[in-house]
């Protein structure tokens, strides 16, 4: 028998549902931003070291005393990992974002003349920056093309429909770079994380109340589901 290939995925309807989903998300949210406070560069490199595994709210909080004492990056370069640990300990995971912080601070020091880079290579060269540092950076600072894959992104790509089954950072970020057009991909996912702490969080999802609720897979299957009991 002759070897059935795998049938291409259809894009065409996923890139038709992504602009309607970014429409809605447009107007649900039209002001979409980076929800951690910085002035400069240098400063989002930290607070998004520090966002892992902790809220937003809390690396605000926290940065304002780090950013006092330390308020440029030769200073915070010069700092021994051990007082950076001392002031960022409550976002969690201390030991770790502080040493990665020293680092990346004294590589812009040595290597960039105290400036953030500005290429996607560049950034994800640095010490403790990762994909969704490097877009989230190219995106908010430089106002490239960029989409980030967080927690919200992931989760609600996949309920939404956009990504299918897909949960590894990168492959989402791949398959929505085909499906998104790339101006819209920064604010889209800062529309994502809004909508995922507004309405569709991750234990309780409000679909009644979603502005996606008629376009969004796991909303018609759990009504369908509703609609057999």
């Amino acid at each position: 028998m002759p070897v059935r290939k795998k049938a291409p995925k259809d894009l065409t309807a996923k890139k038709a549902l992504a602009l309607e989903v970014i429409d809605r998300l447009k107007k649900e949210y039209p002001d979409a931003g980076c929800t951690l406070d910085y002035d400069h560069a240098w400063q989002l490199l930290v607070s998004v070291r520090l966002a892992a595994q902790c809220t937003d709210a809390r690396v605000n909080i926290v940065v304002e005393d780090l950013f006092a004492k330390y308020p440029n990056v030769a200073a915070l370069a010069a700092a021994e990992p051990e007082d950076i640990e001392a002031i960022v300990k409550p976002c969690g995971l201390g030991h770790s974002k502080a040493r990665d912080i020293s680092a990346c601070m004294r590589v812009l020091r040595d290597k960039y003349g105290c400036q953030v880079p500005t290429t996607f290579e560049e950034l994800l060269a640095l010490p403790g920056v990762g994909r969704k540092s490097a877009n989230l950076i190219m995106g908010d600072v430089f106002g490239k093309p960029a989409i980030v894959t967080d927690t919200h992104c992931i989760r609600l790509c996949n309920k939404i429909g956009l990504v299918d089954g897909i949960k590894e950072p990168q492959k989402v970020e791949m398959a929505l770079w085909k499906i998104v057009p790339p101006e819209e991909g920064s604010d889209l996912c800062h529309r994502f994380v809004m909508h995922g702490r507004a309405v569709c969080n991750a234990r309780k999802p409000e679909c009644e109340k979603c502005c996606l609720k008629d376009i969004c897979r796991f909303a018609r299957e759990t009504a369908g589901q509703s609609a057999e009991l």
